[in-house]
Parts: structure tokens; sequence; C-alpha cells
């Protein structure tokens, strides 16, 4: 009988929180700022908020955290969530922090009508020399002493826009000498003329995050509001604004944030790799992004798997790349439908096979019978990998030489017997004979061979380009020292292979199919393909090889 797997800190305290009877029941929330595609660390937050909501019987809401009109745009909306979607994941109600706009605004009011809030005038220069340091308290505005009526006329003066941005802002009157420095009158609206991707021109001034968020989770009646281990000294003023507004005690809980190696996670250095062409776009699968991911052909189960494994903690640490892509294999291994493609070509001719025959053999779809077998076509001529013959065999070499015999892939076993090259010294064609009694399946012939290798018939195999991925950086952690983290990128993250053969079979393949190439790795199709351009993306290779080699440079 297994162990019953234990608790993470969050489960014991929802567990807690329901067996006291806190809450009947739990709601959390996922509450992205459309800003930006969403990347891998972001999976980490969602597994964890639907995932808490699923095991106990609750709810999750998706909210847009969409009070900055600046850097917000619909598009980002959509493909946060198509990415939800796809990772598997359904959400209670779709909400915008901009919904709460209007009772926001009152929420303010209030706050001014109780003497907790001021309007500034200050620059934001100002304010940040009156904040003081960590071991120094700050200044009293020159503003701070302003009455409630006062306060009240001019907050209603900017909501009218009367005033131009950065003229005037609205700050929380709390304590200057707070020992937290986010406690010393943190600005709370702020005025910003600028189009809003669903409020249009209604509004000139907007609410800060630290004030729109702990009250939208009230709004809501969030029971559990999860954040990475950052928003900690935030924690303090969430609390504040509820208390001091009285309203539905929704209570901040952080986790360590995913961090992952040969990546980079922040929003801003993902769209300069975006903007200065270091990528093809946000879903460019050399990116951390979900879309990135799926485009390179990664499952769902993959990434909601590796969450699970790197579980919930309050100290961060860097999780290795391997670690997902182990996590992938698992579930292509299982998945993944069988197929032969031939990367760097080499004729190959049978000398004693009928010229014109061709015959009907069967191959395995996947490591179980249940997987089923399709139907190739054998010829004469057939393409192999350049690699799998050596002109001068070398010691335990199994595959291709002069002499040496192989197993074809679910088809005969062959001997070579000559091979020709170009005036270059390239070899061009290899020839063999082949044991007509040695059929995969019916082997008659008592030969032991031990090599095999994988082919593709050259009479109907499709042409294909290959786009073979790799990490974008070459090192751990480029974002570790202060150098620009793109004195990193791996400038041999992409070869794209562009002569190919693949077997007639994947011409039905559908966008984002996956495949293991026999011998060569897990491949899947490219949204960039087309019936007469086949474009097929390596998702991961079949084993870690990379690891393997950082190992022999440290």
């Amino acid at each position: 009988m297994s162990e019953e797997k234990s608790l993470n800190f969050i489960e014991e305290i929802i567990e807690n929180d329901l067996n006291t009877g806190n809450y009947k029941s739990i709601i959390t929330r996922f509450p992205p700022e459309p800003n930006g595609y969403l990347h891998i660390g972001h999976s980490k937050a969602i597994c964890l908020n639907f995932g808490l909501a699923i095991k106990y019987g609750g709810s999750t809401n998706l909210r847009f955290d969409d009070t900055n009109p600046v850097t917000e745009e619909t598009e980002y909306v959509e493909s946060i969530k198509e990415d939800i979607k796809w990772l598997g994941f359904n959400w209670s109600q779709e909400l915008y922090a901009s919904d709460y706009f209007d009772q926001l605004f009152q929420f303010a009011v209030e706050l001014i009508q109780k003497d907790l809030a001021y309007v500034d005038d200050s620059s934001s220069e100002e304010i940040a020399a009156l904040k003081g340091t960590p071991t120094e308290p700050g200044t009293n505005s020159a503003f701070r002493a302003r009455t409630k009526e006062e306060n009240l006329q001019l907050f209603m003066e900017m909501k009218d826009g009367k005033y131009k941005d950065g003229e005037k802002v609205l700050r929380a009157k709390i304590e200057m000498a707070a020992t937290n420095m986010l406690m010393r009158d943190p600005i709370i609206y702020r005025i910003k003329h600028a189009h809003h991707h669903r409020t249009a021109n209604k509004w000139c001034i907007y609410p800060m995050y630290d004030f729109a968020h702990g009250q939208s989770d009230s709004i809501e009646n969030i029971t559990h509001s999860i954040c990475t281990l950052e928003f900690i000294p935030h924690r303090e003023l969430y609390d504040w604004f509820i208390k001091s507004l009285n309203i539905f005690p929704s209570h901040q809980y952080e986790f360590a944030r995913l961090n992952m190696t040969y990546t980079v996670m922040s929003k801003r250095k993902l769209l300069q790799l975006v903007n200065e062409g270091f990528v093809n776009g946000w879903d460019d699968p050399r990116m951390p992004t979900i879309s990135g991911f799926r485009r390179k052909g990664f499952t769902p189960k993959s990434i909601r798997n590796f969450c699970e494994k790197i579980g919930v903690a309050k100290r961060e640490n860097l999780i290795d790349l391997s670690l997902l892509e182990f996590c992938l294999r698992e579930d292509l291994n299982e998945t993944a439908q069988r197929a032969m493609a031939v990367l760097d070509p080499v004729k190959l001719i049978i000398n004693n096979y009928e010229d014109g025959k061709t015959e009907t053999l069967q191959c395995e779809n996947g490591p179980t019978e249940l997987a089923g077998k399709r139907n190739l076509e054998f010829s004469r001529e057939l393409w192999i990998e350049r690699e799998d013959f050596m002109e001068e065999a070398a010691k335990k070499w199994f595959r291709l030489a002069p002499g040496s015999m192989v197993r074809l892939k679910s088809a005969y076993i062959v001997k070579c017997e000559s091979f020709e090259k170009d005036e270059n010294g390239k070899i061009t064609t290899i020839f063999c004979s082949y044991f007509p009694n040695s059929k995969s399946g019916a082997d008659e012939s008592g030969i032991q061979v031990k090599g095999t290798i994988h082919w593709v018939n050259a009479q109907n195999a499709l042409s294909a380009e290959i786009r073979l991925y790799d990490r974008l950086f070459n090192v751990e952690n480029p974002a570790a020292d202060e150098r620009d983290f793109k004195e990193y990128i791996n400038l041999n993250s992409l070869e794209i292979i562009s002569n190919a053969f693949v077997e007639p079979s994947l011409l039905n393949a559908k966008i984002e199919d996956r495949f293991q190439f026999i011998r060569k790795g897990y491949f899947c199709l490219d949204k960039d393909s087309t019936k007469d351009h086949l474009i097929f993306n390596r998702t991961v290779t079949l084993k870690d090889t990379w690891s393997k080699e950082a190992k022999k440079t440290d």
C-alpha cells in the first residue's frame, strides 16, 4: 500500500480553516496582469490555485489585474485564457480589476472620509526622498495635513481630469516611521490619461496594485489569496486596507515562485527578447512561455506533473530544466505516435531487391500493442541517416560499414557491399544486399545482428523542414550577475534542416501532433507547416544529453 502524500503548508492551512469552520468552502483566484504572455513560472501558480480548489471542492476565479492601461492589451488577455485552458483548467468566473473601478473609487473616498488618505502634490522624486531608508524614518509630506474636505474635492477633480499625469497622487495616511517601508504612506491612486482596453476613456485615475489587489480579493470573497514570496512585505498593507475598510477578510499566503535553469522569467526581459529579434515572437519554442512550450510540443500533463514534483515551498531555489524534460519524456514515451524520419539523408540501394517492386510492412505505432500498427511501403531505394554509415568501421561499431550487417527497422537485414562518393569525397550512395528470409516478425535467416537503423522509402518519402531547438541560454542562470543577460544567449539554439525526409503517413499530421521519430527524438508539427511544406519542431531529445555535456565542462 502506497504512502499517502504529505500536505504542503498551504494545504495544511486550508484543511485547518475548513475543519475549524473558518470557511465552508474555499475560493482561490489566478490574477495575471495582461501585459505579456504567461511563462512556465505562472504554470506553478495556475496549477496551485486551480488544483487547491479542485482538491477541496472550491472554485477559482480568473481575474485580470488590468490597472495599468499603458502596458495592457486584449491580445494578452486572450493568450492567457488559451494557456489556462490548454493546461486543463476552467475558471468559475472571468473577472477584471477594472470591473471594480467604481467600487475601488468609493473605497478610496471612504479612506479620505476616515482621514486615512490624502492628495499629495509632490513629484515622484520628492515622495521618494521623503520615504527615508530602512534604518531611518520618513518625513511627512507638506500636504499630509490637508483637511478631509479639501482632499475629497481634489480627488474628485483628479477623477474629472483637471490635472495632468503626475501632478497629484492619492496616498494612504499610515505611518512615515513604519519599519515596513511599504507602509510609509503608499500611493494608492495615480493620474494616467491613457486609453484602457476595457473601460476606454472613462477613467483618467487608476488604482495602484497594492490598493486594487486586496480589495478585489475581498469583493470576490477570496478565502486564500496565494502569492509568491516577493509579496511578503505587501501583506501588512493588504491587511491594513481590508481592516480600514471593514470588508471581507481575505488573507494572503506566500510560496516560492518557480525559477528554472537556462532561462529568464522576467516579463521585461522576455519582451526584450521579442522586440530585439532574438526570438521569433512570444510563442517561439525557445521561449519559456506556455505558448512557446506548447508550440515546441510539450504536453499539458508533463507541465502539471512537473509542477507537482517541484512542490510548494517557502524557500526560493533554482529548478533544473532537465526535470521538466524528464516529465515530458515520461509522458511522450507513452502517448507519442512513432514514425520514421531521416534528417541527414544518404541513399541506400538494395542491389538484389527487385527494381520497381514495393512491399507493405507493418510497424509499431507506440510502446505497447495497444498503440496498434501502421503500414509502411518498402522498396529497393531507401533513405538512411548519414551517421549510420562509417567508411572505416570503428571498434564496437554496430551500424553500416563495408561488409557489416544491420537490420532495417521493421524490415530486413541488409549487408553493405560498396559505396560511392562525389568529387568532394562525400558519400552519395550505399549499396547493400538483403536477406529475403530475414523479415521482421518472420525471420528465418538465423542471422544475428547487433544494430538496427531506421529508414524511409525513397519512392514516397515526404520532404520536410526540421527545426532543432536547444536551450536559449548557455549558462544555468543568465540573470545571476550584473552582466546583460543577452550576452549569455546560445547562438546555436536553433538549427534548421531543410532536406529531411519523413514517412508519408505524416502528411495527415495536425498542428501540435506529437511523434517520436525513431532514434532521433520527439517532434511535433509546427503551426507554420502546410501540406506542401511540412515543418516539425524537435520537442526534446530521447535522452538528457545536455546535462552530460555540462558535466564534462565542469
